[in-house]
């Protein structure tokens, strides 16, 4: 996979280990609803279509309040 690229999703996401785990997890739900979140998905698999997601701000991660 070459779109979007680790580093972009940094820019989004700092932590790999998050990346990877909310990226698994949309993917998963992707598969189950076939409910994409961006408009003309480029790519066909739905863990690139997470990351798509991901760098579209559409799915984000929800930083805890202490």
């Amino acid at each position: 996979m070459l779109e979007p690229s680790v580093d972009d999703l940094q820019t989004k996401i700092s932590s790999k280990y998050t990346l990877a785990t909310i990226a698994a997890k949309r993917a998963r739900e992707i598969q189950e609803t076939d409910r994409v979140l961006v408009d003309h998905p480029k790519s066909n698999k739905y863990v690139g279509q997470a990351l798509e997601e991901v760098m579209a701000e559409k799915v984000f991660v929800k930083e805890d309040s202490k």
